[in-house]
């Protein structure tokens, strides 16, 4: 690394960066490679007020000041660093806040950084100025006033909600001897294999592990799950050895019981619309489970911030202070199990069968002998689920559950959450499995309201 600046080569963007992209992922100071990446001053301020913070705001915070501080032995901020390894510049931009226009407020922090933004731009004519930002509406302002501003993209690896992964596929086949042979039981690993393969010629891509698979000729049908090469049925109610007794209500449950139950499989995702059953399927799940000794513990969390208060502000110990977020879990203990008044529940709180533990305090944690609940994973970012499935240590599975159309946090939508994510990522690993849940099995006014409003 050195002070020499490439900021006059016409070539290279000039990035200028917001605080929220610095603090949803700490590596983005690093994610402009041959490029120019401009900090406002004003931004560093921003950055001090959060590095207290606990969760991945908080580290990310910490870390970017950090890397910041190691760069001041290189040279000079304000005139930009050249990082060798990526062929990257950092400068601190402390010039320029007198642009803003007379429209807009001068106090606030967005708008300074827009002035930057514009003394760059008239700085370097040649060079393309953009700003870097997950606000939308920071971006609109933006371009309301001549600046060129686009996304973070650096996590989303999906183009439309289209390609989003299901986890299930229905194949059409043109001969009925394939669904016989599917349900002979014994074929030799050869035979299986080329069956396999017979079957996926069917499609136009390779079959994806734990997929599963509704194969179809005429009016025959097999239901099995893609195994390391091969095609393995599925079981259906009555064939899991466990303590409870679960009907699943469609095709779908029905797979992600399948995922549930596999001791093999430790990262299940399931997705689904409000009422579709994957919390009422997995929380089943969890206490067989516990109730068979496969389990030592059931562990729920969700990420709280969403709802606009800080769980600080609230009173109580921390287990009060997360209740408020567990009602869709009270709720379905009370239908499961009949129980009313919650004592069941309570009496499995009060054992530590059943812990309550916020995201921001899952950093440094070890999971083992433990079934993990992450609801609402579609408001958590990659990064924070992250830290979550990283804890994760042996004879333990986690679950992750959310509706990706319903995001309450700023910055992340149906393609950039974190759930999204790594049901895309994992999709070909022999440990992870996803089912995207698609009937609503609340009611059918809640089905039909789920589709109509």
């Amino acid at each position: 690394m050195n002070n020499r600046s490439k900021m006059s080569d016409n070539n290279r963007k000039l990035f200028v960066v917001d605080t929220n992209v610095l603090l949803y992922d700490k590596e983005a100071i690093h994610s402009f490679p041959g490029n120019d990446v401009i900090i406002p001053i004003v931004v560093l301020d921003e950055l001090d007020r959060f590095k207290d913070k606990s969760g991945v705001i908080g580290e990310s915070a910490r870390y970017v000041n950090r890397f910041l501080d190691d760069l001041r032995d290189e040279g000079d901020l304000s005139k930009g660093i050249h990082l060798e390894k990526n062929d990257q510049t950092i400068r601190v931009e402390i010039h320029g806040f007198d642009n803003i226009p007379d429209f807009l407020d001068k106090d606030c922090a967005d708008n300074q950084i827009i002035s930057c933004a514009l003394h760059t731009q008239n700085k370097f004519p040649e060079s393309k100025t953009i700003v870097v930002t997950k606000d939308i509406n920071f971006r609109v302002k933006c371009d309301a006033v001549g600046l060129e501003a686009e996304d973070y993209y650096r996590d989303r690896i999906l183009e439309s909600d289209d390609e989003m992964y299901k986890g299930y596929l229905d194949i059409e086949v043109d001969d009925r001897e394939i669904i016989d042979m599917l349900y002979e039981d014994n074929m030799t690993s050869t035979e299986a294999s080329d069956l396999c393969e017979r079957v996926n010629s069917f499609i136009d891509r390779k079959f994806y592990e734990n997929e599963f698979l509704c194969i179809k000729c005429d009016k025959s049908s097999y239901l099995g799950i893609y195994k390391k090469g091969v095609i393995a049925k599925i079981k259906n109610e009555k064939d899991f050895k466990t303590s409870f007794s679960f009907s699943a209500k469609n095709r779908e449950q029905l797979y992600a019981l399948n995922a549930l139950l596999d001791p093999n499989i430790s990262l299940v995702t399931i997705t689904g619309l409000a009422g579709s059953g994957k919390t009422f399927i997995t929380l089943m799940t969890a206490i067989s489970g516990l109730n068979d000794r496969k389990y030592d513990r059931i562990v729920i969390t969700r990420n709280v911030q969403p709802v606009g208060k800080d769980i600080g502000f609230l009173p109580g110990d921390l287990k009060e202070k997360m209740l408020p977020w567990m009602s869709p879990i009270m709720d379905n203990f009370r239908h499961a199990f009949k129980d009313k008044d919650l004592s069941y529940f309570e009496m499995l709180l009060e054992k530590g069968t059943i812990e309550i533990a916020p995201l921001s305090y899952m950093r440094g944690r070890t999971f083992s002998n433990t079934f993990l609940i992450f609801d609402e994973a579609q408001n958590a970012t990659i990064h924070e689920i992250k830290t979550v499935v990283t804890r994760i240590g042996e004879n333990s599975k986690i679950v992750m559950l959310g509706d990706t159309d319903q995001i309450d946090t700023p910055y992340i939508d149906s393609l950039s959450n974190g759930l999204t994510i790594v049901a895309e990522k994992f999709k070909n690993e022999h440990v992870a499995a996803h089912v995207k849940l698609k009937k609503g099995e609340r009611s059918y006014l809640s089905a039909i309201a789920a589709k109509i409003i």
